[in-house]
């Protein structure tokens, strides 16, 4: 990353070291102008050099300091960020005066306060917000980044594909989707020019109220006494997207991804919810919940069980839903490939429609599930959904 936004180095770097080199240009020739056995002058032009490339070399580091520290105006973290901005974006409330039959929805506002955590060298934003829900009561940070098609007049009244993107691990105070060192953002610009995969707004919330240091973890459900964590990730968590987003009114344009106790938690939210979501790309996933938190709630806790809860969707004979699993062979936990094999092989029938991917040596953790996202789980659900659209 460049030290100067503009791509140019600040004025005390270039003062020092154009004029060290032009003084050194002067001495150099006053000396070749002496005739032999004339006093030589003293060598300031070194002194010179010198000086410039050390207010150079100093300013660099400097700047790396800054850049490092995240010090204005050596980053752009911080900044204010408004997505669509004309464009029918974040802010300009629309959808409630939109016609019932249009598929698309305008962002119904209020706008959010997005600062900026991180730019991507295509220009694109990763951005942060402080969220809370109305349903769930819960307060916590969401992070969102859309790709740069969202910005294109072209698709200025389109609406376009969400993926609700969940960590593993604690989910807290942090998602680690939200980090471009993993390339979730860049891959799925990449997939979508190469056929891949829709061009997928993603929305990156907390996944549980705090760390789960102790072993505590919430399983993305609402557990008797607890935060409402299953109603902030399926419904305060869309609200909020659909406030800042132009999005799509179906469930056609909805879609979890997750890893591990994300992976769960995607996996029971399209389940338990079929009528609001379609896919999920479930990496490394517990199958079934199993928070210690659930003690002395053996009913709830069957309720947001994705075996109980597919049975009684192949049940109800619908609606659809595609569900792609990956699993690395190397996986922490022997028991995940295993119990997700078992898993389609019991429920992956009638409306319920899956796919598996196995990871030749793949381990327990994004950086492996990132990639391989893109060699099946990704076209997998991306057939089936829609977006852009327009009316």
């Amino acid at each position: 990353m460049s030290y100067s936004p503009d791509g140019q180095r600040p004025t005390a770097y270039q003062q020092g070291y154009q004029e060290g080199y032009q003084q050194g240009y002067r001495e150099g020739l006053q000396q070749r102008e002496h005739e032999a056995g004339a006093p030589r002058r003293p060598a300031r032009a070194r002194r010179w050099i010198i000086a410039g490339v050390s207010v150079l070399a100093l300013g660099g580091i400097a700047a790396g300091v800054m850049t490092y520290f995240e010090i204005p105006p050596f980053t752009d973290k911080g900044s204010s960020v408004s997505f669509g901005k004309g464009n029918g974006g974040a802010g300009q409330a629309g959808g409630n005066q939109q016609a019932s039959h249009s598929k698309i929805l305008m962002p119904t506002g209020p706008a959010a306060d997005f600062k900026n955590s991180m730019t991507l060298p295509d220009g694109t934003h990763v951005a942060v917000t402080t969220v809370t829900g109305k349903k769930s009561g819960f307060t916590g940070k969401v992070w969102v980044w859309a790709p740069k098609e969202y910005e294109d007049p072209k698709y200025a009244k389109s609406g376009f594909p969400v993926l609700i993107a969940l960590p593993g691990g604690a989910g807290y105070p942090n998602n680690y989707w939200m980090g471009t060192d993993l390339g979730l953002q860049t891959s799925i610009s990449k997939w979508y020019h190469e056929g891949k995969s829709k061009p997928f707004i993603l929305v990156m919330p907390v996944l549980n109220p705090q760390p789960d240091d102790k072993g505590i973890y919430w399983d993305g459900s609402d557990i008797p006494g607890q935060p409402k964590m299953g109603t902030w990730l399926t419904e305060d968590v869309p609200d909020f997207t659909k406030a800042n987003f132009r999005t799509i009114k179906s469930r056609d344009g909805w879609a979890f991804m997750g890893s591990s106790t994300g992976g769960f938690a995607g996996l029971k939210a399209v389940l338990q919810h079929p009528d609001q979501f379609k896919a999920v790309i479930a990496s490394g996933p517990d199958i079934v919940p199993d928070s210690p938190l659930w003690k002395g709630h053996d009913k709830e806790k069957a309720e947001n069980n994705p075996e109980v809860l597919a049975k009684q969707l192949i049940d109800k004979k619908g609606p659809d839903v595609y569900l792609a699993f990956q699993v690395g062979t190397n996986e922490s936990n022997k028991k995940t490939l295993p119990d997700v094999q078992k898993f389609i092989a019991t429920y992956g029938k009638g409306p319920v429609h899956t796919s598996l991917r196995v990871i030749e040596g793949g381990q327990h953790n994004a950086k492996t599930y990132v990639p391989n996202m893109g060699e099946g789980p990704i076209q997998f659900i991306s057939k089936v959904m829609e977006g852009p659209v327009s009316d």
